[in-house]
């Protein structure tokens, strides 16, 4: 018997993404990690920001916006405009708001009637309570966020995945004729066990956009992860090896083929 594809809704706040280390980011390959194991895409709405004072004398604004809307509407995003309201606070600093907030919370529960899961692309806590909403109308909810993502947040919902691990979700430096998680690419991890007496220890690494992300045992051939040896060497200067093991350090490193194994070189913090 087949399995029934889950129905997925995913939510982008494409402002608070790109100003928080999303800049750059892929919007198809966010939908594939979505709609990852077969899911089926209902709604994906994009949140975005347009000035439209701005545009009216600024035609380069205006076109470059109008075509980067248009590439999200080919990869089948609905494009929500949010136009920029300006004021002038007290000491007379005039500055515009396009705050997507309540829109994405209001469409994400009013549209969770037809959806399984609902993917959220936002660093922000304030929708730790639609969260709780969605999940107590059976929605499993899942974030992915880059930097400044509240901490609430992220233990609240079902799963949060750095935007940092996704592949090839954010521009990365390497060998073009690489794919990532191949020997000879570039990829990001975690270092997620490591020997201080012995000055070694292991990266894990998301090797395929897939099902069973909970199966982190790299042995397992079901597991969509990899792992690679990491001698102390291997990691750039100034980064504290004491701090290792850790889920929250992000790295950056080359994938080279050893006589038993993957092994992790040039290996550099990216976040925090």
């Amino acid at each position: 018997m087949n399995k029934k594809a889950q129905r997925i809704g995913l939510y982008i706040d494409v402002a608070n993404i790109t100003r928080n280390g999303g800049y750059g980011m892929r919007f198809d390959v966010l939908r594939d990690f979505a709609c990852r194991d077969n899911g089926e895409p209902i709604r994906l709405n994009a949140y975005v920001a347009y000035d439209d004072e701005r545009a009216r004398t600024d035609h380069e604004y205006r076109d470059r916006t109008f075509n980067f809307h248009s590439t999200l509407r080919d990869y089948g995003y609905k494009v929500i405009e949010k136009t920029v309201s300006w004021y002038v606070d007290e000491a007379g600093n005039r500055f515009g708001k396009a705050n997507a907030d309540l829109d994405m919370a209001v469409d994400a529960l009013l549209q969770s009637e037809n959806l399984d899961k609902v993917m959220m692309a936002t660093g922000d806590g304030d929708f730790i309570q639609v969260v709780r909403a969605l999940q107590n109308k059976g929605c499993r909810v899942e974030d992915v966020a880059f930097t400044n993502v509240s901490s609430n947040l992220k233990r609240e919902v079902d799963l949060f995945m750095s935007g940092y691990l996704i592949p090839n979700l954010l521009p990365i430096k390497g060998d073009p004729e690489k794919l990532w998680g191949e020997p000879g690419s570039k990829v990001r991890g975690i270092c997620y066990t490591f020997n201080r007496s012995k000055n070694f220890g292991f990266m894990r690494f998301l090797q395929r956009i897939g099902p069973g992300l909970w199966i982190t045992d790299t042995r397992r051939q079901d597991s969509p992860y990899g792992t690679a040896f990491a001698h102390e060497t291997s990691f750039a200067p100034g980064i504290d090896i004491g701090s290792l093991p850790s889920r929250e350090l992000i790295f950056e490193f080359d994938l080279v083929q050893g006589d038993k194994g993957l092994q992790a070189t040039n290996i550099a913090k990216i976040h925090p």
